[in-house]
Formats: structure tokens, C-alpha cells, sequence
């Protein structure tokens, strides 16, 4: 799909004209096997053509004394941590002008890059001389309760205060300090924000209706729980763009699988998947190579820049058959496509980032999005099963997923029917194609 910055002008001018209105008439404004990390969605970015510094230039950095525990009143509750947020005050028309508030919801990341990331802020904040902001997520960057991240991630006692009601408050927080401190109780606030942040930029517009008027919620797959989508929506679409490249390419993979198990029950079988897949270590089990190419796979799919199209070359290194006709040769050919020439190709030691981290936890407790494998894939099916996914959270953190809290939190069962009836104002925006998207 391609972008639409007319289409997008368009919409945020009648959030702002439905505001105008509303406002003058009568009312005042004051282990396991996870989910695929939702990351940054394509749609509301593109490549830097700007010069860094030219950014930095026009960012203020501040840090907002934020309460740790937004809906109890014990002691531990009052306790504060900094939260940091970012404004580009270059496009704001002042608060006398009633101009916007362009909120971006910070996801499971630090906020450093939105700024220059960003693009869908920055193209449109001089036609509506907006204020930009860019609020980071608690426990992500530097807005870490408890003094270090060690501290905050220790134990059930810390890591607790680490979930999206509390950081919806917290971007509530600070967006109604922003106005009070600018004096600007008349400009609306747009929230945006895209795959997770989108989630947020969603439920935000439902939990907090009076501090914004609307929310762009690009890639958001806020429907990927309970079965509202099917399990194994996000492999066939994945799938999907695969087979749209190739044929030939999407059945190779597709033979690939019972391929590899083959070989690895043979004698001496791991060591020949290890030679052939140039891996940086010996397998210890063939599940190793397979959950490094479903991984491959999903990424590129998921990530499919168009400068560089993945897909499109990981196929085209799987047709070329630069290696060998056999299933096996094809597979590493496309692998190498995709890597290029690197010492080894498989199982590299990787440093766990704070994303890996942190939203390894927020999938345990309470993002527990149901994504299997079906047998309308070019993956080896893998229904998803809760119940090894509750041991392997309680394994690594001694408590178990609940796994039905946001749909109950954030609308019910029904929350497809709650957002049409009261989810006025929310866009959800697929922008580039994103098989994490609810909408593929």
C-alpha cells in the first residue's frame, strides 16, 4: 500500500474541525516461544534525508517526575522515577492559536530515534503548525524506575509496575502537564503511534477520551487476542508475501522442514546441518536451525523494505540454487542472500537488547497474543498452545500470563464492537504491509 499524505491531512483536519466545535459549544478540556516482537511499523517512517544534526537541533529533552503506581495507595506506591520526553517546538503555531498537540506514544523502545524516525509527524506538523512530542515507555531508555534496569527487572516486586495501564497514565500524566506548563489548554492532542505503540495510541483514545481527540494507531493489532483473529493469521500472511515473490521459492521452504528432520535423525545428522548451514556453533537439535529460518522468514516479511525487498532476495537466492539443486543447498543459498559474507550464518551469539527484555515480560503478563502455525502456511504447523507458554513465563518469572486482561481491560470480549461504538476518532492505518498487523 502506498503512502497517503493527503489522505492522512485530510483525516487529522476533521479530528481537528470535530474539536473546534465540540470545544466553543459547552464543554472545557483540561523463555518461551514469544509472539513476534511488534517493533517499529514501516507505515510511519522512512529512511533519514535530513542531517542528524538538523534534528537534534530542534529537539528539547525533558524529564517529567512521574509517580510509580498510578491506581494503588500503598507506601511503595508514591515512590517517583523520571520520564523522559522529547518536543520540537519548530512547527507550533503557540497555545494562543489553539494549535495541535502531536503526541507519538513511545513503545518498546528508548525514544532517542523517533524524532528523526519518525516521518509521519515531521510531514505533516508545519500544515497543521503542530507541537510535536515524543513520550518514552516506562521501564525503556532512560525513564527506568528503581534507579538501573538491573533493580526494575529484578523481581515480581519491581517488575509489576511494568505493564500498558500504567504507562497509558503516564503518558497522561505528562501530556496534561505539557499543556499546563505551556498554557495551552486549548490545543487538542492527537496521539499516534505505530504496532505496539498503535495498541496504545488505541486504548489511550478509549481510556482518556477527554485529554485527546483522536489517535492514529498504524499496524496495531489490537484484535490479535482471544481468537478475535485467527491464531494462525500472521504465518499465512507471512506466507503469503513469500509465495506472491515465488512459487517455486514458497514450496521449497515448504519442503524444507520434513527435509531437515529427516537429516537430523540420521547418524552424525546434526553434524551435517551444521556443515551445511555454516553454523557459528553444533546444533544441538535441528529445532535450532528451524526457529533461526522461521525467524528469517518472519522478519523479512515483516520488515520488507521495498529499497531492499528481503523476501525478493532471499527467493531469488533460493531459485538461483547458487549451492546445490537439493532442498537443503537451496535453503542455505537463500540464507546467504540475505547475510551475505559472514563467518558463519546460524545461532551467532546476539546481546539481549532491552526490547528482547522488555517485552519478553510484557508478553508473559499480559500481552499474551495467541499466534500459531496452521496448515495454510509454508511453515511446519505448531497450534498455539497456552499452556506451554504459561510454563515457560512461570519459569522464567514465577507467575503466569493472564490471558485474557487486555480484552477485558481495554473493552471486553466485545472490544471489536466497543471500538466502532465508542472508538470514534481512532484511525488504524496499515500503511506498508506488516503481517503483524491485525489487518495483514
Amino acid at each position: 500500500m502506498e503512502h497517503h499524505p493527503l489522505l492522512f491531512q485530510c483525516l487529522l483536519f476533521i479530528f481537528l474541525m470535530y474539536y473546534s466545535t465540540y470545544f466553543t459549544s459547552t464543554h472545557a478540556v483540561e523463555i518461551p516461544r514469544l509472539s513476534p516482537i511488534p517493533r517499529w511499523d514501516t507505515s510511519l517512517h522512512h529512511p533519514a534525508t535530513s542531517d542528524a544534526k538538523t534534528y537534534a537541533d530542534n529537539i528539547q529533552t525533558f524529564y517529567y517526575e512521574q509517580v510509580l503506581d498510578h491506581f494503588n495507595y500503598r507506601p511503595e506506591s508514591y515512590k517517583t522515577f523520571l520520564q523522559r520526553y522529547l518536543i520540537n517546538f519548530k512547527y507550533w503555531g503557540g497555545a494562543n492559536s489553539s494549535s495541535p498537540i502531536f503526541a507519538y506514544l513511545g513503545a518498546e523502545e528508548p525514544i532517542d530515534n523517533s524524532p528523526e524516525g519518525i516521518a509521519f509527524l515531521t510531514d505533516n506538523a508545519a500544515s497543521f503548525n503542530a507541537l510535536l512530542v515524543y513520550i518514552e515507555h516506562r521501564y525503556y531508555g532512560k525513564s527506568v524506575p528503581f534507579g538501573s534496569r538491573e533493580e526494575a527487572l529484578q523481581n515480581a516486586s519491581t517488575i509489576g509496575y511494568f505493564n500498558s495501564a500504567q504507562a497509558l497514565a503516564d503518558y497522561a500524566s505528562v501530556l496534561i502537564h505539557i499543556k499546563k506548563t505551556l498554557h495551552a489548554p486549548n490545543s487538542p492532542v492527537i496521539v499516534i503511534g505505530g504496532s505496539y505503540g498503535g495498541m496504545l495510541a488505541s486504548w489511550f483514545r478509549l481510556k482518556y477520551p477527554h485529554i485527546t481527540i483522536g489517535a492514529l494507531a498504524s499496524s496495531a493489532p489490537i484484535l490479535y487476542f482471544d481468537d478475535i483473529t485467527p491464531q494462525d493469521g500472521y504465518f499465512y500472511v507471512v506466507s503469503r508475501s513469500f509465495r506472491e515473490v515465488s512459487e517455486t521459492c514458497y514450496q521449497t521452504i515448504l519442503k524444507s522442514w520434513s527435509e531437515i528432520d529427516r537429516t537430523a535423525s540420521q547418524p552424525s545428522g546434526k553434524t551435517l546441518l551444521s556443515q551445511r548451514f555454516n553454523t557459528c556453533r553444533p546444533l544441538n537439535e535441528s529445532l535450532e536451525l528451524k526457529e533461526y529460518l522461521e525467524s528469517m522468514y518472519a522478519s523479512a516479511a515483516q520488515y520488507n523494505d521495498p529499497a531492499r525487498n528481503p523476501v525478493s532476495v532471499i527467493c531469488g537466492g533460493i531459485d538461483r540454487g547458487s549451492f546445490g539443486s537439493d532442498v537443503l543447498s537451496k535453503i542455505y543459498a537463500g540464507v546467504v542472500a540475505l547475510r551475505g559474507n559472514t563467518t558463519c550464518k546460524v545461532n551467532a551469539p546476539t546481546i539481549v537488547s532491552e526490547t528482547t527484555l522488555g517485552w519478553r515480560w510484557q508478553t508473559c503478563s499480559e500481552m499474551v497474543i495467541p499466534i500459531g502455525i496452521g496448515n495454510n502456511s509454508m511453515f511446519q504447523p505448531q497450534p498455539f498452545s497456552f499452556k506451554s507458554f504459561a510454563n515457560g513465563c512461570k519459569k522464567l518469572y514465577g507467575v503466569s500470563p493472564r490471558p485474557h486482561w487486555v480484552t477485558t481491560y481495554y473493552g471486553g470480549h466485545n472490544i471489536k464492537l466497543i471500538l466502532q461504538k465508542f472508538g470514534s476518532n481512532i484511525i488504524f492505518y496499515n500503511g506498508l504491509r506488516d503481517p503483524y498487523s491485525s489487518g495483514g
